[in-house]
């Protein structure tokens, strides 16, 4: 089976069609966010940047795994692709669920969450520091056990491509089979919610099915508020890609603890010894909490 490779190069204009078309509906229907726009745009050419500076050695590490694999999977094979597909959603899930409870891997994150809009273009915010910060050795296990790094970086880029087109209030429920086993715009308009009930739900790339499995599944009940529980206000890219990093570096520079520095890096957002914020664990149980004493 022979992939071909330059399909991407009919997809980004398609895809670029799309956003272009979104952005025409929105400013008919008056909730057009010129600011946000730009600041979105900005983000996605800087973290382009980074991407082709770290791309290189990201390929040279997964190949040099690669010469140690323990099995080998022919990508001329149809089934390697399938076992591709699924290894590699299988990943992002927990890399995701991982970015989501780790602070220091949320400083990263954070910034795909920082838009009030949920929009095609919202989707262009893409982390600055991931890769300093090592996600890419989730994957590291793919071309350990004999996945050659093409193919898993193929499917990567599929997957992101995918996670381009639900990011849209435009569509709505799509046929029951479908938000049956597919990530659709409604699972991910409430992943990127900050209600707290949505709060760390459909972490899912392609497939709901992990979600499902593993707990995480949230159906859209209500019209989602997007953002943060507590916005970044500015629309500069810079601050919006350092906000994060700054407030963890505070947060060490201030704690004379060992303890609490640990915690702080490694502890879900929200996390402080003295309680003056909230996970969104905490929060979700004061929820179920004030729920019963209601009864």
């Amino acid at each position: 089976m022979k992939f071909n490779y330059s399909i991407y190069l009919y997809l980004v204009p398609v895809l670029f069609i799309l956003m272009v078309a979104e952005i025409v509906h929105l400013i008919k229907e008056n909730k057009y966010d010129k600011k946000d726009l730009i600041c979105s745009i900005g983000l996605a050419i800087g973290a382009q940047l980074i991407y082709y500076f770290f791309i290189g050695a990201i390929i040279f590490f997964y190949y040099f795994i690669y010469k140690y694999r323990i099995f080998t999977f022919q990508s001329s094979l149809w089934l390697t692709w399938v076992i591709c597909f699924f290894a590699d959603d299988f990943t992002y899930y927990w890399f995701h669920r991982s970015s989501h409870k780790v602070r220091f891997l949320w400083a990263s994150h954070i910034v795909h969450h920082s838009s009030k809009m949920f929009t095609l273009s919202a989707s262009l915010r893409v982390p600055w520091t991931s890769n300093l910060t090592g996600v890419f050795l989730f994957w590291a296990w793919m071309p350990f056990i004999g996945i050659n790094p093409v193919t898993v970086i193929f499917i990567k880029s599929f997957s992101v491509l995918y996670q381009f087109v639900v990011h849209t209030e435009t569509v709505k429920k799509l046929p029951y089979f479908i938000e049956a086993i597919f990530i659709t715009p409604s699972h991910h308009r409430v992943h990127h919610s900050s209600d707290v009930e949505f709060l760390d739900k459909n972490y899912g790339a392609i497939l709901i099915i992990w979600d499902k499995i593993f707990g995480t599944y949230k159906e859209e009940d209500h019209k989602p508020v997007y953002g943060l529980t507590q916005n970044i206000d500015s629309y500069n890219p810079v601050t919006v890609a350092t906000h994060e990093w700054k407030r963890i570096f505070n947060d060490l520079k201030k704690s004379k603890s060992l303890k609490n520095r640990f915690h702080f890096l490694f502890n879900p957002p929200g996390w402080r010894p003295d309680e003056s914020s909230k996970t969104a664990k905490q929060l979700q149980m004061e929820i179920k909490k004030n729920v019963v004493h209601r009864a």
